[in-house]
């Protein structure tokens, strides 16, 4: 019965014979189903003819041939289940069904086995179905009792339909490796292969474009729609990417324009060929010598480039290393060193440059650093002799500064000293030196001392006994406006000139204490106790020298100005040149006059008071 059986089609003619006359009541037959095995797809599928027994199709949905369907490529996928029914007793060995593939399994594409249930089939595909080379498939389904029949019984078939479905399926590449060969020095934007891919779906309009994966060089380009691939860049045989047997592996990709789009993957393999575009070169970049008996050192020469490229190799000194240096070269197994050429050379280090050649006489320049110790024969502990400490640059530059700061230093102390010693100057009692006594007195001993020492007032009054008319009075003096004291000096301002300010500050202040008056202890001569200060007999000049010269010697670092004071022409000469504020200075080595300032001036001894 074909599955396209339509309703009251005819499908069996059964007839039943009665022994009783035909004629009568009891001879005549009348049909009837009483049960359709199995119900599906409905219960009453079939009907017959109660007066002729024939039984036509009574519903629609009558199919003999069972059908599925399954996407290509899929393996294990489910194709249809096929239920049966038994009469015997369910769930019993009686029961339990077993199926096989009859017919249209020759390929193995299919397998069949039993659901869990023991009454049904379940057809499965073993391996992926291809929609571009079979479409349909037709099996011969049989089934039957796990338990042989008691009785012989007609084996159940069915034929099962399989439909392919179809799938997008990727472009393949075809050979899925290709190699090809190069040779390194190829120029660049030669073709070097045509690496197209095959798109399986031929029952579907699709166009394959390209382009690569993976080029780890960068050597390489492929143009989109025809698959050619190109050089881009300059090959290179000793690179690292190129692997071993010189071979390059670069990834083309194939994809199409459906919906979703797939992609396949070709590998490109380039066996790259050598070229002697390296020169050797000596891998030793610093050796050592004994500077006794030195022992030759062995060199290792390498090369890049490929067999017949390389060895043998020789080795050449460069002009400026001859002198001091020799190559040895084994004839028998081409073993290359170097060691000193029989002189003996002083510790230390020596630039030595050598030049090695391949087979085809390419070179380059290989530079050795060669350190000679204070050994001999085979260096084991490289020693050399303690060096002269040599000043650097920085350390002169060092040294000039500190001498620069040094001498300023000195200036200013110098300066601090002469204004310190003229006030000590204008503060001094100058005694006539026509007069002289012989007894020493205590001139440290001041009147007005502390109640718990013993002090001898008596020698405070010889000299003004004789004078009664000297009145002193220990006053702070009224308050007046002095100069300011600087507590740092102006940014960029020079040392000197803030010293300067503050010492002329200090003088000038009157309320700086103490607020004594100047008191007359003894006075060595006769006539007046005090006599005339007016005017200085000796020279200034001779005085400061004496000064310069005691302050000098108590003054490790002043040494100079003590050398000057032997000659007076010579220091005066040197403190011109060093500008108005050694001037007066000057004019106390050079004999020439003080300035009249009023401050230079002493009182009479009235005035003191």
């Amino acid at each position: 019965m074909e599955s396209s059986s339509t309703s009251s089609q005819p499908v069996l003619q059964v007839t039943a014979e009665d022994s009783d006359d035909p004629k009568t009541e009891n001879g005549i037959v009348r049909y009837r189903l009483l049960r359709q095995v199995p119900p599906q797809p409905n219960a009453e599928m079939f009907s017959i003819d109660g007066d002729s027994g024939l039984i036509s199709v009574a519903s629609i949905g009558l199919d003999s041939e069972y059908r599925g369907s399954i996407e290509e490529n899929v393996v294990g996928g489910v194709v249809v289940t096929l239920p049966v029914t038994d009469l015997d007793e369910p769930l019993s060995a009686a029961s339990a069904t077993k199926y096989s593939i009859v017919r249209g399994n020759e390929r193995g594409l299919f397998s069949i086995s039993t659901g869990p249930g023991k009454m049904e089939g379940i057809i499965t595909t073993a391996e992926g179905l291809d929609f571009e080379q079979k479409r349909q498939h037709t099996l011969l389904v049989a089934v039957e009792n796990e338990v042989p029949f008691a009785v012989p019984l007609t084996t159940s078939t069915a034929t099962v339909i399989v439909e392919v479905e179809d799938l997008n399926e990727a472009p393949e590449f075809v050979p899925e490796q290709k190699v090809v060969t190069a040779p390194e020095d190829l120029p660049i934007g030669t073709v070097i292969a045509e690496y197209k891919a095959k798109d399986p779906d031929v029952a579907r309009e699709q166009t394959v474009r390209y382009k690569l994966l993976s080029d780890p060089a960068g050597w390489l380009e492929v143009s989109r729609d025809a698959g050619l691939v190109r050089l881009r860049n300059s090959l290179d045989r000793e690179n690292p990417l190129v692997v071993i047997d010189s071979k390059y592996t670069a990834l083309i990709l194939a994809y199409d324009n459906d919906v979703p789009p797939l992609s396949g993957t070709g590998t490109l393999v380039m066996e790259v060929g050598d070229v002697n575009d390296n020169a050797p070169l000596v891998r030793e970049r610093r050796v050592q010598f004994c500077s006794l008996d030195p022992v030759p050192v062995p060199l290792t020469i390498t090369d890049a480039d490929g067999p017949g490229n390389t060895d043998p190799f020789t080795v050449q000194l460069a002009e400026s290393s001859r002198v001091n240096w020799t190559i040895i070269t084994n004839s028998s197994t081409g073993a290359v060193s170097v060691r000193p050429r029989g002189l003996l050379l002083p510790s230390g280090e020596y630039q030595v440059v050598m030049h090695a050649y391949d087979a085809h006489m390419l070179a380059q320049e290989s530079p050795l650093l060669a350190e000679v110790c204070q050994c001999s024969g085979a260096v084991t502990i490289c020693l050399h002799p303690l060096p002269r400490a040599t000043p650097t640059t920085a350390t002169l530059s060092m040294a000039v500064l500190g001498v620069a700061l040094l001498l300023l230093v000195l200036l200013l102390l110098l300066i601090f000293l002469i204004k310190r010693k003229r006030r000590r100057e204008k503060q001094e009692v100058l005694l006539p030196e026509e007069e002289v006594r012989d007894t020493l007195f205590f001139y440290n001993e001041e009147g007005g001392g502390e109640d718990d020492q013993e002090y001898d007032l008596s020698q405070l009054h010889p000299g003004l006994d004789s004078s009664p008319e000297v009145v002193c009075t220990a006053v702070a003096p009224p308050l007046v406006r002095s100069l300011p004291y600087r507590l740092r000096p102006d940014e960029n301002e020079e040392i000197g000139s803030f010293i300067n300010d503050n010492l002329l500050a200090a003088d000038s202040d009157p309320t700086a204490p103490p607020f004594d008056c100047v008191m007359v202890f003894d006075y060595e001569g006769e006539e007046s106790v005090c006599g005339s200060l007016s005017s200085l007999q000796s020279s200034r000049s001779d005085q400061d020298h004496q000064d310069l010269q005691e302050w000098g010697s108590d003054q490790d670092h002043y040494q100079d100005l003590q050398e000057w004071g032997s000659d007076q022409d010579h220091a005066y000469q040197r403190l011109q040149e060093w500008g108005p504020r050694f001037r007066r200075l000057a004019d106390m080595y050079g004999g020439g006059e003080d300035d009249n300032d009023d401050e230079d001036i002493l009182p009479g001894r009235k005035e003191w008071v």
